[in-house]
């Protein structure tokens, strides 16, 4: 039997940056909120996390462990270690169940995305080590290293010309045919940016670190470091089933404060169109939690 708790002002679901620093913020502003987090982030396989002053190359891990320690200094903020498998909505805010039930007055969707890994045989192994998604967070410790992209079309362009921010050796790898315009390729061979459509048959390394790309023709390209873009995915799709706006990449549309279309819901971090960064998705959980207080102090008035 599901046990049922008080009403509390904000449920967050999501324990990464944007629903921890949503947290801190409403703690300060002495609301009773619950964290739900089911210990799987976006950044299961990074070793450091960048690009995020005063924590530059910490271990995303501790990162969340002394934001936790930090937030039990506000008794109203609570944590569920579980996730959340549905939300109603009531004629006060919103019943979230998750094992328990709570009810709270208002919602904050913070559940992050999951990358869509290159469908290379092992890339598992590889990802976090010598293979990554994002420049501004890897870029710096690969500056100036032979490295490949790998990407089609729109996206392999746009990764390899933000690539040689970093490094006049880069490669497009695009596993096939590469779906360039004659303006794209002629840009990419202007910049020195060789282009491989052969398909690739897997990656050569040893305890995670690249040193060379295997293609179907039993040509070996040296590489040492790999980026891709592909589509990354939601990791909870609960913004559709209430009803918010998503774009067609499935990322909540947002206005003022963080708030969604659907009254009460709001949403932070990468889960809606903004800069993928861990600072910035801080940013927008702190953003959100001043606009959902803004909100109950105004009802409550």
């Amino acid at each position: 039997m599901q046990e049922k708790s008080d009403t509390v002002d904000v449920v967050i679901v999501g324990g990464g940056p944007a629903g921890l620093s949503a947290g801190l913020i409403l703690g300060r502003a002495r609301r009773s909120v619950v964290i739900y987090d089911h210990g799987e982030p976006r950044s299961w396989a990074s070793k450091a996390m960048h690009g995020f002053i005063t924590r530059e190359g910490m271990d995303p891990r501790e990162l969340r462990t002394r934001a936790r320690e930090e937030l039990a200094a506000f008794p109203r903020v609570l944590f569920r270690n579980a996730e959340v498998m549905q939300v109603s909505m009531t004629s006060g805010g919103f019943s979230v169940s998750a094992g328990d039930t709570i009810e709270c007055r208002k919602l904050l969707i913070a559940t992050g995305v999951r990358d869509t890994l290159p469908p290379l045989p092992n890339i598992e192994s590889y990802f976090g080590k010598s293979v990554f998604q994002c420049p501004y967070c890897d870029g710096w410790e690969c500056r100036d290293m032979p490295i490949a992209v790998y990407g089609r079309g729109r996206r392999g362009f746009e990764m390899a010309r933000a690539m040689s921010a970093w490094t006049p050796d880069t490669v497009l790898c695009t596993d096939g045919a590469a779906g360039l315009s004659p303006k794209q390729r002629s840009l990419l061979k202007r910049n020195n940016i060789l282009v491989v459509e052969n398909p690739i048959t897997g990656l050569e390394g040893a305890d995670g670190h690249l040193t060379a790309i295997l293609f179907a023709d039993r040509e070996k390209l040296p590489r040492s470091t790999m980026f891709f873009d592909l589509p990354a995915h939601g990791q909870s799709n609960l913004a559709e089933v209430l009803g918010c706006d998503v774009d067609a990449n499935g990322r909540i549309k947002c206005g003022k404060y963080e708030a969604t279309n659907v009254p009460g819901i709001f949403a932070a971090g990468n889960v809606i169109d903004d800069v993928q960064l861990s600072i910035v998705a801080a940013a927008e959980g702190a953003r959100a939690a001043f606009g959902i207080n803004l909100a109950l102090t105004r009802e409550d008035f």
